[in-house]
């Protein structure tokens, strides 16, 4: 493995991309400690120090920010906002047919989607600033602090703080753009998953201090044995065979090969964890909002349902109502991403059939079977594994952001093995051996 690394190094185009992409995240990381203007630093160090900012919404969105978040820094959205326009560009290919239209017309309808997401990830980063901006007026981002994160509130202040951040959204889309263009990876996945890894170290060292060494050995030697489960099921795959008949295009023979279609256990990916989560936050959000602020008059019986129930994760009911949420959204995922009807009237195009299947609307019921069957292992291994950092939120008594569990492990795997396999075939190129023999 070392060897193989130090070939990637020693080859000069490979060298020069693996040192853009380095450089591009190290930028990436500075940014998440560089104060927005307008932010007093030393009172957002203050108010974090309190330790009041667990739950929902500063677990999943600091998750994905690299703790930029927390920080109110210029990169306090992180990816966000463009994972979230990707997934409605991607949603809305089955409710507006001019969006798949495009996603059918190849490259330049492809362009054309992603500056779509483009421009949707810039207003739902206006929207995500003004909301972030408001909580940081108020005191609420950071746990009811009691020293004032933007000391001038002025309008002029404000209106650049929101600019920033917005910019901030932009420029992290740009450089994951520039890591898929001139570097290695998909550039997203990668700056999705230093924003992942950053978190390591705090979060095992939270363990160590409040747990001790007992504990902290016991959550390493799970963390591998978690880390081997998610690599082995994101391997996975059923190959359906497809053989191709011959066909005659003048004097040539076309055709007359065999392949096969890859339907992975899990095909859905961590879209499923995040829909789950997003969806679970929205009950604890709204009965936030009609909580009396005097703090003597009580609040509605269903606030106080949702509170004991819903706000907390360490609830039963809370874990049942996540792990069958998941299930349903893999479902629904995959349902929209994987269409057996348009696979099986692009191999009949191309004189493609499955052995023993005919072709045209038996393939695609035969398809469907299979998806339908593969997809329920594939769900309810994703609803373990998001349900591991709530599990030990109860057994060790560890914060949600627990590091070998749920949305992180999911994104740390799956984006570590598709650069190591880009990696592995830009060597292969060279008449090298590939990182992984």
């Amino acid at each position: 493995m070392l060897s193989a690394i130090g070939r990637a190094f020693r080859t000069p185009d490979l060298r020069r991309k693996l040192l853009f992409t380095l450089g591009i995240i190290t930028i990436f990381r500075l940014g998440a400690f560089i104060p927005a203007p307008g932010v007093d630093y030393g009172n957002v160090q203050q108010c974090l120090s309190l330790g009041n900012t667990q739950g929902g919404l500063y677990e999943f969105v600091n998750l994905f920010s690299g703790g930029a978040l927390l920080q109110v820094s210029v990169f306090a959205l992180g990816i966000t906002p463009y994972i979230t326009a990707s997934i409605i560009t991607q949603l809305l290919r089955v409710v507006i047919p001019r969006f798949q239209e495009l996603h059918e017309e190849g490259a330049q309808g492809q362009s054309r989607l992603t500056q779509y997401t483009r421009y949707l990830t810039i207003a739902l980063g206006l929207l995500n600033a003004t909301t972030l901006v408001s909580l940081a007026r108020s005191g609420a981002l950071l746990g009811d602090c009691p020293v004032p994160l933007i000391p001038d509130d002025s309008l002029l202040t404000i209106i650049l703080l929101i600019i920033t951040l917005t910019a901030g959204t932009g420029l992290i889309m740009w450089m994951g753009e520039l890591i898929t263009e001139k570097g290695v990876g998909n550039g997203m996945s990668l700056l999705i998953f230093t924003a992942i890894v950053a978190s390591f170290p705090t979060s095992l060292g939270e363990i160590l201090r409040t747990q001790g060494w007992t504990v902290f050995l016991g959550v390493m030697l799970m963390g591998i044995v978690v880390v081997a489960l998610v690599i082995f099921v994101e391997q996975s795959q059923r190959r359906i065979p497809v053989q191709y008949a011959k066909r005659m295009i003048g004097r040539r023979t076309l055709g007359g090969s065999s392949t096969y279609i890859p339907i992975k256990v899990n095909m859905a990916g961590v879209i499923p964890v995040i829909f789950a989560s997003s969806m679970l936050y929205l009950p604890t959000l709204i009965a936030q909002f009609n909580t009396p602020s005097d703090g003597q008059t009580p609040p509605p019986e269903w606030v106080n349902w949702i509170t004991t129930y819903l706000a907390t994760g360490d609830h039963p009911l809370y874990m049942a109502v996540y792990f069958l949420m998941i299930v349903f959204f893999t479902y629904f995922y995959v349902a929209i991403t994987f269409n057996p009807d348009e696979v099986s009237e692009n191999m009949k195009k191309y004189g493609g059939f499955i052995p023993g299947i005919r072709a045209g609307r038996p393939t695609a019921e035969y398809l469907q079977y299979v998806l339908s069957r593969i997809t329920l292992p594939g769900a309810i291994y994703l609803g373990l594994v998001a349900l591991i950092p709530l599990i030990a939120l109860v057994a060790i008594g560890a914060n949600q952001n627990f590091p070998f569990g749920g949305t992180s492990i999911l994104i740390m795997v799956g984006v570590g093995l598709e650069t190591v396999k880009q990696i592995d075939a830009q060597l292969q190129q060279r008449h090298y051996e590939g990182l992984l023999r």
